[in-house]
């Protein structure tokens, strides 16, 4: 359940206290579908599924497996950048782009199923956030905006005409809007069609202290002429921006975005909308006149919500039946075969050779963390660790990760089992410093139970356990960081000084999450 309730008939932002960064959404019938950027973890571009907009549980994910053995290491920041979602001639759509490697396209008939291999539909370094129209007179077009970082240009958007299969552009494109001036940092733009106007929803101004801005033309071509329709007025929300609306049966109108929480990720609210009689919309409530919408806080169901928020949420505990994890966790790379063992209602992680970051062996750049977001502002997990330990230097526990990151483990060393806490964080100048304690012996044959406490602020407090009941704190508490471009996370892991053809692992029979 949320660590928030709402009045009766009434929802509260935000609907998701998770870091689902850069959402877009799309209505099938009575179903509502959602995506989200994945950046570096896999499987990637999850999908989650919805009937009331306000409940929301993952489904899949887009895919598994990228054809670019660059990902089989971990690349903070890259992969999966500003998905969009369509609905079209009886296929769901999503096109991503990777901000190195150019823009891509998969699809689909049933959400829930598989999807088509990532087809990429431009190589091209820096072209970002795309997203396609098909147009009443069969054609159909892709908009996209550029990364700063890869291409030096920014701020602007580009269109081209697309191959109504979705595969192909068929032309070099124009910019059609140049926000240097009115919208800086112009990104993320989501392409829309209604009454005759074309519209192009995109956000401007950054991350943290943005705004939400709509351009729109009667063609594609242009003119288009902008206005911001939702801006952070006398709210907490900063910077509500960059997501998708949808249209109801009856008319209502729904916008989603994200607010940047910084160690929590940028995290999802759901505001009302609706058309003016100029054909512009409204999103949020009005401030003051002639002002820009500002956020809701707590507002009205919608319409076709049967159940109060928090009658389903995104997954989180698991007791990984069929030694196999949920669709809530994510690894910070391509996975590889070996990283599991096959094993019954645990899950059995093979002991990795840890990779050397900055010269030094650390947990930093280790792509077999098993990882799940940070769920709320308030919570706990506990799990339980049975080590199948067969070298020296191999490593297993619980870990909160971010730019800094701390996990309390149990290792192997000269023989004897020790619980340990590692703790390390990167200094102003890009630096990683390090630092590990013992914490206690432990036998060789008994489960360790381990549990980290998530207070307000990401502050965490470590405790363990012979018998999930006389629980002793560890100290001293950890502040947890935000990652590149994502919140902190928290999971597990099982890792090794050096490789080994017969690993040992770190078995894990339950991973519960109480909020």
């Amino acid at each position: 359940m949320p660590n928030h309730t709402a009045r009766p008939g009434y929802y509260k932002n935000p609907i998701l206290h998770a870091d689902y960064s850069d959402p877009d959404i799309v209505r099938a019938g009575d179903d509502f579908y959602m995506v989200a950027s994945s950046f570096n973890h896999f499987p990637a571009l999850p999908i989650l599924h919805s009937r009331d907009l306000v409940n929301w549980t993952i489904i899949n994910h887009v895919f598994s497996t990228f054809n670019d053995a660059t990902y089989d290491t971990m690349q903070p920041g890259k992969g999966v950048w500003a998905p969009s979602i369509r609905h079209h001639d009886g296929k769901f759509w999503v096109f991503f782009s990777t901000p190195d490697e150019g823009i891509f396209m998969s699809c689909t008939t049933d959400p829930h199923a598989e999807w088509s291999a990532p087809h990429c539909v431009k190589l091209a370094k820096g072209w970002i956030d795309p997203c396609p129209l098909w147009d009443d007179d069969g054609r159909a077009w892709l908009v996209h905006a550029f990364a700063h970082s890869r291409t030096g240009r920014k701020h602007q958007l580009q269109l081209m005409e697309m191959s109504p299969d979705g595969r192909s552009l068929l032309d070099d494109g124009q910019i059609i809007y140049d926000g240097a001036l009115d919208n800086p940092t112009l990104e993320g733009p989501k392409f829309y069609k209604r009454n005759g106007w074309y519209y192009i929803f995109a956000p401007a101004g950054g991350v943290e202290t943005g705004w939400q801005s709509v351009l729109r033309a009667r063609s594609v071509q242009g003119p288009w002429e902008a206005r911001i329709v939702l801006q952070q007025g006398e709210t907490h929300v900063n910077g509500p921006h960059q997501g998708g609306f949808v249209e109801l049966e009856n008319g209502e109108c729904w916008f989603i975005h994200f607010q940047d929480a910084d160690l929590y990720g940028r995290i999802v609210h759901l505001q009302p909308m609706h058309w003016q009689t100029d054909d512009w919309p409204f999103i949020g409530k009005q401030q003051a006149t002639d002002a820009p919408g500002q956020p809701v806080i707590e507002y009205p169901l919608p319409s076709v919500a049967q159940h109060p928020q928090g009658y389903l949420n995104p997954q989180t505990s698991d007791d990984f039946a069929r030694g196999y994890p949920g669709r809530q966790w994510q690894w910070q790379a391509q996975p590889q075969a070996d990283w599991l063992q096959p094993t019954l209602n645990a899950l059995a992680l093979t002991c990795q050779p840890m990779r050397e970051y900055q010269g030094e062996l650390a947990l930093y750049s280790q792509p077999n963390l098993l990882l799940q977001k940070f769920p709320a502002r308030e919570f706990c997990v506990t799990t339980v660790l049975s080590a199948g330990f067969q070298h020296e230097g191999e490593l297993s526990g619980l870990i909160v990760y971010g730019e800094r990151y701390a996990t309390l483990a149990l290792s192997q060393c000269k023989g004897q089992r020790k619980i340990v806490l590692i703790a390390a964080w990167m200094s102003d100048t890009g630096r990683l410093h390090q630092q590990q304690r013992d914490i206690a012996d432990w036998p060789s044959n008994a489960p360790l139970w381990l549990r980290v406490e998530v207070k307000s602020g990401g502050l965490c407090y470590f405790s363990y356990s012979e018998n999930a009941k006389d629980w002793q704190a560890v100290t001293p508490y950890f502040a947890a960081g935000k990652g590149k471009w994502v919140g902190a996370k928290v999971g597990v892991f099982a890792a090794a000084n050096q490789h080994s053809s017969l690993p040992g692992t770190g078995v894990f029979s339950r991973f519960a999450v109480d909020v």
